[in-house]
C-alpha cells in the first residue's frame, strides 16, 4: 500500500513538472514551481528590478510562469520595436485575461481583441476625438480655461504645504469628461472626487499580486479576497457612467451633438439594424476606458513633474526662465511655444521617461503561432512588454537612471526626439490619448511654474523619487510648498 501512494505521488510530481515545463523552442526563463510558476522570485510590490535580472540572465525575449500561465517578456527597446512594430499583425491582440474580461466584457477599446470591431470602435472614437478639438487651438483653450481653476486653488494655498494630488487629478479628468459628455466637476463634488478615489484605487489593485492571482488560480476568485474590491469599485464607476448616459438620451437633440456620448448614440439609432457594434454596451465601455485613461495617467506624469521640479529646483528655474520669456506679456505660453522652449519641451518628456507612467504598458498576445527572434510562440501567449526596461535602455539614453533633461539636448541646447521615447507604447495599439495627454502636461505644467516657485516643505529628508508600483505608476503622497511669483 505505501509503495502504491509513493508511485501515485511520484506520477503526480512527474506530471505536475511536465505542466509547467516551456514548449519546444520557447523562450527561455527560469525554473518555475508547480501551481505557483515563478510568483515567488518577483517581488509582488515592485518586480521590474527583478525583470531587469531576469532580462540580463536569459535575454531580451524570456518568458516567466505566473501560476500555470506561461508568459513571454519583452525587454528592451530593440525588442519591443521589433514586436509592436515590425511584428504588429503578430502582436496586437489582447490575452483574455480572467480579470480584464470580466471588467471590459471584450468592449471598449483598450482591452478588446484585435479584430473588426476593435479597428471600427477606434477609428470612430479618434475621429470623434478630432472633431472635439484634438490637437487644435479649440482643446488648448479648454486646457488654458481649467488651468485658471488650478491657479486659483494653488492661489488660495500659497503660504500652506499642501498634497496637491486630489486638486490636479479633478482638473486633468475635467478635461476629459469635457469631451466625454460635456461636463466639468467642482474641486469640491463629493461625487466625482468618490469616482476619482476609485479610480486611483484600481489602478493600484489591478497591478498588485491579487489581480495576478485572480488571473492564473482559477480556484481562489469566488472568496473574498481584495480582488472583489476591483469589481465593486468597477460596477460604481460604470454606475456613475451609465446614469449619464440615461440624461444624455433624454436630452439628446438629432443633428446637435453636444459631445462623445450624443455622437455615440446618434451613431447607433443611425446603425441600429445594420448588425454593427456600435451599441450601448460598448459606448459605456468606451466611456470607461476614457475616462479612467484619461485620468489616472496625466494626474501621475503632473505629480512626477511637481515633485522632480522640488528635487532639482536648478531645472526648475530654468524652466522659469524659459517660460517667462517666452510668455511676456501673455497669460498663459501656448503649446506651439514649446517648439521655441527646448529646455522646458526636454523636460516635459524627461517626466514621462523618468516618471514611467505605465511601466508594463497594456499586455499584448500574439494573434498566430509566429517566429520571432529564433523563438517559436504559439497563437494565444500573453506577451508583456517591459516599458520600464526601453525607458532606462543603457544603449539608448545618455543619463537611463536618473532624471537629466540633457536626455532630449543636443550640445547647443536644441530639442532632439528620441525613438526610445514610447511611454504611450508603439504599434496599432498606442495609447489614443498621447496627444492629449502631452498637450495637457505641457501647458497644466507651464502655467503652475509661470505663476509659483514649488520648493520641497521637508527640509529634514530628501524628495522620495522612488516610485509605488501599479499599471499606473504613481510617486507617494508628498506635499508641496509654493509661493508666488511677483512679476506675474
Amino acid at each position: 500500500m505505501i509503495h502504491f501512494w509513493l508511485s501515485l505521488a511520484m506520477v503526480m510530481g512527474a506530471f505536475l513538472f511536465w505542466k509547467w515545463r516551456r514548449p519546444a523552442n520557447f523562450p527561455p526563463g527560469p525554473w518555475a514551481l508547480p501551481i505557483i510558476g515563478n510568483f515567488l522570485q518577483l517581488n509582488y510590490k515592485n518586480p521590474l528590478p527583478d525583470l531587469e535580472k531576469l532580462a540580463k540572465k536569459y535575454g531580451n525575449v524570456y518568458s516567466i510562469f505566473l501560476g500555470n500561465r506561461l508568459i513571454v517578456v519583452l525587454s528592451g527597446f530593440q525588442a519591443v520595436k521589433e514586436a509592436l512594430v515590425n511584428h504588429a499583425a503578430e502582436f496586437s491582440d489582447r490575452p483574455e485575461d480572467p480579470l480584464f474580461v470580466r471588467i471590459s466584457e471584450k468592449k471598449g477599446v483598450i482591452a478588446a481583441t484585435y479584430g473588426q470591431q476593435w479597428k471600427e470602435q477606434r477609428r470612430f472614437v479618434l475621429m470623434l476625438l478630432r472633431n472635439f478639438g484634438l490637437g487644435k487651438k479649440s482643446m488648448e483653450m479648454k486646457i488654458q480655461e481649467e488651468a485658471k481653476c488650478l491657479l486659483n486653488y494653488f492661489e488660495s494655498r500659497k503660504g500652506c504645504q499642501f498634497d496637491p494630488k486630489v486638486v490636479i487629478n479633478n482638473a486633468v479628468s475635467n478635461i476629459i469628461c469635457s469631451i466625454l459628455f460635456a461636463q466639468r466637476f467642482d474641486y469640491h463634488n463629493n461625487t466625482f472626487s468618490r469616482q476619482l478615489e476609485l479610480i486611483d484605487e484600481n489602478g493600484k489593485l489591478g497591478g498588485g499580486i491579487w489581480a495576478e492571482l485572480y488571473n492564473t488560480v482559477p480556484i481562489i476568485r469566488c472568496l473574498p479576497l481584495p480582488f472583489q474590491k476591483i469589481f465593486r469599485n468597477t460596477s460604481e464607476i460604470k454606475g456613475f457612467l451609465k446614469k449619464i448616459v440615461e440624461e444624455h438620451k433624454n436630452t439628446l437633440k438629432p443633428g446637435e451633438p453636444r459631445d462623445i456620448v450624443d455622437c455615440y448614440l446618434e451613431e447607433i439609432n443611425k446603425r441600429r439594424n445594420d448588425g454593427s457594434s456600435f451599441d450601448e454596451e460598448n459606448l459605456r465601455m468606451l466611456m470607461f476606458d476614457l475616462f479612467v485613461a484619461g485620468t489616472d495617467t496625466t494626474t501621475n506624469t503632473l505629480r512626477w513633474a511637481l515633485l522632480l521640479m522640488m528635487a532639482y529646483p536648478n531645472v526648475q528655474e530654468n524652466c522659469y526662465r524659459e517660460i517667462a520669456s517666452i510668455a511676456s506679456g501673455k497669460e498663459f505660453v501656448s503649446y506651439d511655444d514649446r517648439l521655441r522652449m527646448p529646455f522646458t519641451h526636454a523636460v516635459v518628456h524627461e517626466v514621462l521617461r523618468f516618471g514611467n507612467i505605465v511601466p508594463l504598458g497594456v499586455p499584448h498576445s500574439i494573434l498566430k503561432e509566429t517566429s520571432f527572434r529564433g523563438y517559436t510562440i504559439p497563437r494565444g501567449t500573453r506577451v508583456m512588454t517591459d516599458l520600464n526596461s526601453v525607458l532606462h535602455d543603457e544603449t539608448q539614453w545618455k543619463f537611463p537612471h536618473e532624471f537629466n533633461p540633457a536626455n532630449f539636448l543636443n550640445e547647443k541646447g536644441e530639442f532632439i526626439k528620441h525613438e526610445a521615447f514610447i511611454p504611450f507604447s508603439t504599434g496599432p495599439r498606442i495609447c489614443l490619448g498621447e496627444n492629449l495627454a502631452r498637450m495637457e502636461t505641457f501647458l497644466f505644467l507651464t502655467s503652475l511654474l509661470k505663476k509659483f516657485e514649488f520648493s520641497w516643505p521637508e527640509k529634514s529628508i530628501a524628495p522620495n523619487l522612488i516610485p509605488r508600483f501599479g499599471i499606473v505608476q504613481s510617486p507617494y503622497p508628498f506635499k508641496v510648498g509654493l509661493k508666488g511669483r511677483w512679476n506675474n
